[in-house]
């Protein structure tokens, strides 16, 4: 009787540990879709949310990462949205996913029709151009983000360069 009881636990466990992996994919995808939705519906504080307070967001065009959800929200995420108070930022294609880690290549556009966070002046113009992030997701927040696009292309399209 123990050695099924035994065998049967075993089993359970080994089907646990075969899918954990899977639960964890799943969570982080699930994490920043529902952060890039918040972005799309210009809602800087929810989509804040979605950082770990100690977060790591580093823009390939500043070279210099942000620290902390807050210097996040402000420098990034509020600049963006105030700049460019249309924004649409579209996934393109499924995410890559692996365990904790979520890429995916995507498309920010709209209209400068606000100032940037660094006094620059709204141009009013439309603009569309592509890059790729790359997540990393802990404890159900975002740890680490890094995105990488061309941005000599979007200052252009902007009239900035």
């Amino acid at each position: 009787m123990q050695r099924r009881q035994f065998l049967a636990s075993a089993a359970i466990a080994a089907t646990f540990f075969a899918v954990a992996p899977s639960f964890a994919a799943d969570a982080a995808q699930s994490v920043v879709e529902a952060y890039v939705a918040a972005w799309n519906a210009h809602d800087s504080a929810k989509a804040a949310g979605y950082f770990a307070d100690d977060v790591t967001y580093y823009d390939a065009s500043v070279g210099k990462p942000v620290t902390g959800k807050q210097a996040a929200k402000t420098g990034v995420i509020d600049n963006f949205l105030k700049a460019v108070p249309d924004a649409v930022w579209t996934m393109k294609g499924k995410p890559l996913v692996d365990g904790d880690r979520v890429s995916f290549e995507w498309e920010f556009s709209g209209t400068n029709t606000g100032a940037w966070g660094d006094g620059t002046a709204a141009t009013g113009k439309k603009f569309s151009f592509t890059g790729a992030s790359m997540f990393s997701i802990k404890d159900g927040k975002i740890a680490t983000q890094s995105d990488y696009y061309d941005a000599l292309g979007f200052y252009k399209q902007l009239g900035l360069m």
